[in-house]
């Protein structure tokens, strides 16, 4: 037992070039030394674990699209709370793990040498779950800042930080005891990734708290919204695509036994990837208030991106040369070989979008979840499942139990992605065509909104099916790693031994050209100045001007702050998810004019804390909604759609006409709002609630004349106030009949 758990692997030292550098020029004496497996094998568990819960609430979520009786009336499990805690899920939790394995795994082997503490190795590990834990226990029950990608409150934001400095200081601390001299390719991906998300999770996550589990974006409007897509972008970019390359630029090698195809493509895909990337956040803004130059801006480097993306695509590719036989009969390979594939469908089609032409088709559509599913269940889940059949064997010295169902896991899981992305590919072009489609006489042909979505339901369905294939491919995979590692005994302290790192440049003055960047290469600590100057720039150039010139962003001197009651309302309007159905900005298109009414401007959004304008339309805008309907149109809508919208697939939400309005905060939200700038009176706090019971009672009373009778102090009578106020304050609204 004991010689199981201290083999050493010679097939595992470096990989591709910059590999057993260490050696040329002498053999020193070998130091002998032993890496961690224990915390590549819990995070690879807590990995596949939680990619299975994320992907049953996926499912379960899908299923609401057309069958909305699937949350079972349950306000915990309706589509707007659990689709929040399927992306965290399926992001930082499934996908998360995995690249956390893999950096443990790899980063040990190229720096010929142990983590550098397993008590941090620990705290970074049991960290991270609680985090995910945290997320379970907050989102479903309506705890959330409402921003995509970052809806988790201020108290697990710290924790995040915290977490993450912790795996930083590991991850240096490795670096600066490796035995080896040169940084492989694979840690450079790593290092940009650590610098990125730290500085995008913290400029991201300003906020005022308003009590323990509440608190309001530090940015409004506009501001707010160049902020969050610049995180939301990148946290694409450097969460879920750079350290995934990294992890293919070691394990695709190690899995092809070929080294990388090229060196020198990997320094120009590296450093303009990591430039370029930064920039691209407004092209999820196209045809909004943001400023126009800021929209271009973030057009002309999506489009630029597509160079480094294709770079880094054809050199994970073309390392396959000479071992294309492999791929037909080992699934690890195909597993990678499709990863890497639907890593240049998503960044070609990702800069396709940017182009205003195809984001007026396809922004607010079905479209874009097919896009992001592409890269998520094709790039990061085909690389992570072959990254774990190939891993875990060799942690537990044995075999993989089963190749017949890792190959069954391929085809299945395939399958699923198709019949994902295609039936939303078709559904969006429908959505697009159909919403802007006029007769001859200049008419909207499908004026109602739900004429759209009755068509497409169909293809919801078969997006169900394809989630659900793809969850059954994963639960084969937890199958076939279970039998695999009952049949191995765990290598938790797996030995190797290499010679000590001495401190030699004297071949640094006769590198030349590209072969200086070897200097990089050896100096961690400047390698994170350099990535982190290189990512920062971009921000700052977008940044500077939506932030200090106050002619970006007009005020308009009809928009007023929210009153106690809407502002109230808008926080059940955020805990309920809302915005991920329905938008609140119109852009200027005739077809969303004629629909919704005027166009919405920078200046509206002044006051709002966060940002609404969601990235998905499956509900009409509701930016022009404030007097289009009586109060009890509101009322009956929320409480079964379908007795004002037949066909809806909007759940009900009967639990807002007997929960009672929770004010204990509102005092202290006014406060918030005053400090980020909103200008309620001085003092205006201490009568707030009095004003808040006036306008409760009002809408109340309102309500008894169409025979409904709930009382002012109902959570229903607060979303009502804020969706009877939404775009008023601008005049000419269309949908105004006060």
């Amino acid at each position: 037992m004991e010689m199981k758990n201290t083999l050493m692997r010679s097939s595992d030292s470096g990989t591709g070039s910059g590999a057993g550098l260490s050696n040329l020029g002498g053999s020193p004496p070998l130091e002998k030394f032993f890496y961690d497996n224990k915390i590549v094998r819990d995070f690879g568990i807590a990995s596949v674990s939680w990619g299975i819960i994320s992907l049953l609430v996926g499912v379960l979520i899908a299923v609401q699209l057309f069958m909305p009786e699937a949350n079972l009336g349950l306000p915990f499990t309706t589509f707007g709370r659990l689709r929040a805690l399927h992306t965290n899920g399926a992001i930082f939790a499934f996908v998360g793990n995995l690249m956390f394995m893999g950096v443990y795994y790899s980063l040990q082997r190229l720096c010929k040498t142990r983590m550098y503490s397993d008590k941090l190795s620990r705290i970074h590990f049991w960290g991270w779950q609680l985090i995910i834990a945290s997320a379970v226990l907050t989102l479903p029950f309506g705890f959330t800042t409402s921003k995509e990608y970052a809806e988790l409150e201020w108290p697990i934001d710290i924790m995040i930080a915290l977490i993450w400095v912790v795996f930083a200081i590991n991850f240096f601390g490795t670096l600066l005891t490796r035995r080896t001299k040169h940084l492989y390719v694979a840690i450079w991906f790593y290092v940009a990734t650590i610098v990125t998300v730290a500085v995008l999770h913290i400029v991201n996550s300003m906020e005022i708290p308003v009590s323990f589990l509440k608190s309001y974006s530090m940015y409004a409007g506009v501001q707010d919204a160049l902020v969050q897509w610049w995180y939301g972008h990148n946290a694409v970019a450097f969460f879920l695509t750079t350290p995934f390359l990294g992890l293919m630029y070691y394990f695709l090698p190690k899995a092809a036994n070929r080294p990388v195809f090229s060196y020198r493509l990997s320094i120009i895909h590296f450093w303009s990837l990591i430039f370029l990337y930064i920039w691209a956040g407004p092209h999820h803004l196209l045809y909004t208030a943001l400023p126009d130059w800021a929209q271009s801006l973030g057009t002309t480097f999506s489009i630029m991106l597509i160079a480094p993306s294709w770079g880094g695509m054809i050199n994970g590719l073309l390392t396959l040369r000479g071992a294309w036989d492999q791929v037909r009969t080992n699934p690890v390979l195909k597993f990678m070989v499709v990863s890497i594939t639907c890593y240049g469908m998503a960044t070609f089609e990702g800069p396709m979008h940017s182009l205003k032409f195809v984001n007026a088709l396809s922004h607010y559509t079905d479209w874009i979840p097919a896009h992001v599913h592409i890269g998520t269940l094709g790039w990061n889940g085909f690389m992570s499942f072959a990254i774990l059949y190939w891993l875990i064997p060799r942690i537990y010295n044995t075999k993989l139990h089963s190749t017949k169902l890792a190959n069954l896991h391929f085809w299945i899981g395939t399958l699923g992605m198709v019949f994902w992305t295609v039936s939303m590919y078709i559904s969006g072009i429908m959505q697009g065509l159909m919403l802007q489609d006029f007769t001859a006489d200049g008419i909207l042909k499908y004026g109602n909104f739900l004429e759209t979505t009755t068509q497409v339901l169909p293809m919801y369905m078969l997006r169900a099916l394809g989630g659900l294939l793809y969850l059954s491919g994963m639960v084969i995979m937890a199958y076939n790693l279970f039998k695999t590692v009952k049949s191995g005994v765990l290598i938790a302290n797996e030995a190797d031994e290499a010679p000590a790192r001495t401190k030699d440049y004297s071949e640094e003055k006769h590198l030349t050209g590209y072969l200086r960047h070897r200097i990089i290469e050896r100096k961690p600590m400047l390698l994170l100045v350099v990535a982190a100057l290189t990512i920062l720039i971009g921000g700052i150039v977008e940044f500077i001007p939506v932030f200090t010139i106050q002619s970006n962003i007009p005020t308009i001197a009809s928009v007023k702050p929210y009153t106690p009651l809407e502002l109230e309302g808008r926080n059940i309007y955020m805990r309920e998810g809302c915005y991920n159905c329905h938008s609140q900005m119109i852009r200027p298109f005739r077809s969303e004019t004629e629909r919704y009414g005027e166009y919405s401007k920078a200046g509206e959004f002044v006051y709002d804390h966060p940002f609404l304008w969601g990235s998905k339309r499956t509900g009409p805008d509701l930016q022009r909604i404030g007097g289009k309907y009586p109060n009890a149109w509101h009322y009956r809508h929320m409480f079964n759609p379908r007795l004002t919208s037949p066909g809806s697939i909007m759940p009900n939400y009967k639990w807002l006409s007997t929960n009672d309005l929770d004010i204990s905060d509102t005092r202290a939200s006014i406060t918030a709002m005053r400090r980020l700038g909103v200008p309620y009176p001085a003092g205006y706090e201490d009568r707030a609630l009095e004003d808040l019971k006036q306008q409760a009672v009002a809408i109340s009373d309102n309500l008894k004349k169409d025979n409904i009778k709930v009382a002012d102090t109902k959570e229903i009578v607060a979303l009502i106030a804020y969706l009877q106020r939404m775009g008023t304050d601008i005049k000419g609204n269309k949908t105004d009949n006060k």
